[in-house]
């Protein structure tokens, strides 16, 4: 049964897509003030985190999403924008803040996702992507999976049926009260760890890295990894 351990760890590592982490778009369209206004307004009914940070989302609302504090609205958003199948350890309602305590875990897990993004749509060839790490300090009690618990809810494919296990533990524990759930890297054995956080509030300190850009290609097991102007390095992820 999982049990709980204290997890303490500064500076863990989420990638996320480049474009999500600048400003709004209607902020720099040209556009009279009414007609912006009117924009902000289909925005704020369409988009998921605003719905959620209005009130209208059933499975997280204002009282535990974060409002000004820096980078809230990363932080929400990761809870908010839960996916049509939801992630491992959370449904399609309500999602988490996923990160690897190790940069190269992250690598993984994103490149994992993207080769597999490439090979559904049939896309050929290498394919470049621009991600910022977002850092978060992590300090409290955390569950971990038993022995017969890992085996099932770390299963590496096929997505999204081998979530099913897994969202129905993270489930059970949400609404038992957890914090969340810390385990081994499915897409970076045996060295990676990763954290799924089901709480706004224990995202610590959420702040900005490096900017990374990742190159895939579908049949390859390697990402290569560049820093800003630094020179790019390959990494078997």
């Amino acid at each position: 049964m999982a049990r709980l351990v204290q997890f303490d760890r500064p500076g863990t590592h989420r990638l996320i897509p480049a474009k999500y982490g600048a400003k709004s778009v209607l902020e720099s369209l040209p556009l009279p003030p009414q007609v912006l206004s009117d924009l902000s307004e289909l925005d704020a009914a369409t988009n998921e985190r605003k719905v959620a940070e209005n009130g209208g989302n059933a499975a997280i609302g204002p009282g535990e999403l974060l409002f000004g504090v820096p980078e809230a609205e990363i932080v929400n958003a990761a809870f908010t924008h839960a996916g049509p199948f939801g992630g491992r350890f959370n449904s399609p309602e309500r999602g988490a803040w996923y990160a690897g305590v190790e940069l190269a875990t992250s690598v993984a897990e994103v490149s994992f996702h993207k080769r597999r993004f490439l090979a559904e749509g049939r896309i050929p060839g290498r394919h470049t992507f621009d991600y910022i790490d977002f850092l978060a300090d992590f300090s409290g009690a955390f569950h971990v999976l038993d022995a017969r618990e890992a085996k099932a809810c770390l299963k590496p494919n096929p997505i999204p049926q081998c979530y099913q296990a897994s969202q129905v533990l993270a489930n059970r524990l949400l609404f038992d009260g957890s914090n969340g759930i810390v385990y081994p890297s499915v897409r970076r054995r045996p060295s990676g760890t990763c954290i799924a956080c089901f709480r706004p509030a224990l995202v610590f300190h959420p702040r900005r890295g490096k900017q990374y850009r990742l190159t895939v290609e579908v049949g390859s097991k390697t990402t290569q990894v560049q820093e800003g102007t630094m020179q790019a390095r390959e990494e078997r992820v």
